[in-house]
């Protein structure tokens, strides 16, 4: 049953190539006056209406932008600085992590944890005029959230860790140089969405070195945000390739809270309940 299945499988892919192949060569006959491609339906393409969707040149939306936590750093007032930490007993796991992710980021270093709770090491990463804290927790030895936590004065976001993989378990992945990537943010359509990728944008320096050739990508796609660094390959001059730096990770939000970390006291702008939010599969959130 399992050959006849493989088979039947291999002759259905096989017959949608042909078709595939024979509306390119129609188009191709066809130039100027082809009809258009058709939209394949997807989860993401189908997603339901939200009234906070962001729309091309909004004024409301630029306004906010000008007056907002990140605001310094987009006109470039001030420079990222990050403090970059684990939780208090961390794992050989997380630590290659963190290692990998102060690789990454432009002008961040690793401090030991130590016994420091989270509201004192706010207060002395402001002291010492840290822009942003990113702390690495874990769950059975391995890492499975990331809080980053915007200083001074927030917000604090939270995010499910998932889908870890390192450089040296990518293959043909790249060695990375120590050039200021490049930072593209997509798909973030929403205004939670666009205030997410505005916190993430904020972690890199704003003056990318394109000799480098680096890039990191944050893409939302169904409120999962996936991570990935690449360095462009230019094949010859009118091809361009992509090779992979490592690491690879995905993110998803879990609660945003105004202003620095604190659990008791904090409200939140943004909190993850499954029972009201995992209703229709097709609200999207970011």
């Amino acid at each position: 049953k399992r050959q006849i299945f493989t088979k039947m499988k291999h002759e259905k892919a096989k017959e949608k190539k042909k078709r595939r192949k024979a509306a390119a060569e129609m188009r191709e006959a066809l130039g100027e006056s082809a009809p258009p491609k058709p939209v394949p339906h997807t989860t993401e393409s189908l997603r339901a209406p939200d009234i906070t969707t962001v729309q091309e040149e909004d004024e409301e939306v630029a306004a906010d932008a000008q007056n907002d936590e990140f605001a310094q750093y987009f006109n470039c007032e001030i420079s990222p600085k990050i403090l970059i930490t684990t939780n208090k007993k961390s794992s050989l796991e997380t630590r290659k992590l963190l290692d990998e992710l102060v690789n990454v980021i432009p002008n961040s270093e690793y401090v030991k944890r130590g016994k420091v709770d989270m509201k004192d090491l706010v207060k002395q990463s402001t002291e010492r005029e840290y822009t942003d804290i990113i702390v690495i927790n874990e769950d059975m030895k391995k890492p499975n959230s990331i809080i980053v936590c915007h200083l001074p004065e927030g917000p604090t976001a939270t995010f499910r860790l998932s889908s870890v993989k390192l450089k040296k378990q990518l293959k043909r992945h790249g060695n990375a140089t120590q050039h200021r990537p490049e930072v593209i943010l997509n798909n973030f359509k929403t205004r939670l969405g666009h205030s997410v990728g505005r916190m993430l944008g904020s972690l890199f320096h704003f003056d990318p070195e394109f000799r480098g050739r680096n890039v990191v990508t944050f893409h939302n796609q169904r409120d999962f945000i996936f991570f990935r660094r690449h360095r462009y390959v230019f094949k010859n001059n009118v091809r361009v390739g992509l090779q992979e730096l490592g690491p690879r990770l995905t993110l998803k939000l879990r609660r945003l809270q105004k202003g620095t970390f604190d659990t008791t006291g904090g409200e939140y702008e943004w909190y993850y309940n499954h029972k009201q939010m995992d209703v229709n599969r097709r609200t999207f959130f970011l």
